[in-house]
């Protein structure tokens, strides 16, 4: 019998696309798509959701802090998001692969028919093949719909919505820490699996510090709850990490394990 097909949920936060100086980082997005096509070559259908748009329009733009008004956050996003677009196309180009772009709001999962539509085509650029869809929060939105919307916070939460929409058996969430730490500062022991997510928990979540994300630790717990609720694993890993998502198809030990199944290793993730 074949093995079955396994279907990731790939989460890029902006800190590990962006250089310290808050430019897109080139070399690091080629060494992801580097990894994401051998996983393809090895039977994994990879569904990327990721941010940086916002990030690299304040790099055109000449900013240093994210705006806060919404008309200076759309402006950034819509410049920005056909360069981040470019540089993924380009890092795929030599793998012979596409990328799909997909623009997502709340409206867009809240309606059953937008929620079918964008589920069937996502299934249909999966059996492509040779395709990568790359999702993103779309911010090109009005002002009184991004006044009103519960946004994703730096697409953590979106990258568990697409999750389910596609009934991914694993959501990765890549960012610029190892995982989960006891410290609400990003210091101390990693926690190497959380079977669930309670107030408790949420006391050692801290903030972020980035002028360039709107996410943090308590966006990627809340996206780890509504993960664990739906049976479905989910690893908070470390993106700079050399081949971070091979290893995790290797089944070795990296980072936070969010799961009500307990991991196979009982040496912990590191």
């Amino acid at each position: 019998m074949a093995k079955k097909r396994q279907r990731w949920v790939v989460k890029l936060g902006s800190g590990i696309l962006t250089t310290r100086k808050g430019r897109i980082d080139l070399s690091q997005i080629r060494h992801l798509a580097d990894q994401i096509a051998k996983l393809k070559k090895k039977d994994v259908e990879i569904i990327v959701v990721s941010s940086g748009a916002v990030s690299s329009g304040m790099t055109l733009m000449g900013l240093e802090q994210r705006p806060t008004k919404t008309e200076a956050l759309q402006a950034c996003a819509t410049i920005g998001q056909p360069v981040l677009m470019k540089s993924y196309q380009n890092a795929f180009a030599k793998h012979e692969l596409y990328v799909a772009q997909i623009l997502l709001t709340y409206w867009d999962l809240d309606s059953r028919k937008l929620y079918q539509n964008t589920q069937t085509t996502l299934e249909y650029l999966l059996g492509l093949g040779n395709c990568v869809p790359i999702v993103n929060e779309n911010d090109a939105l009005s002002f009184e719909e991004l006044e009103m919307l519960n946004r994703f916070g730096d697409n953590d939460r979106l990258s568990a919505h697409v999750a389910l929409l596609t009934k991914a058996d694993q959501l990765v969430v890549l960012s610029s820490i190892d995982g989960l730490l006891s410290c609400p500062d990003a210091t101390g022991e990693l926690i190497p699996w959380v079977p669930k997510v309670d107030s408790e928990l949420k006391k050692v979540a801290g903030t972020t510090q980035s002028q360039r994300s709107v996410g943090g630790m308590i966006s990627k717990l809340d996206t780890a709850d509504m993960m664990i609720k739906s049976s479905v694993p989910m690893i908070l890993a470390n993106g700079r990490r050399p081949d971070v998502l091979l290893d995790i198809f290797r089944g070795r030990a990296i980072g936070t394990l969010f799961s009500k199944k307990a991991p196979a290793s009982e040496k912990g993730r590191k």
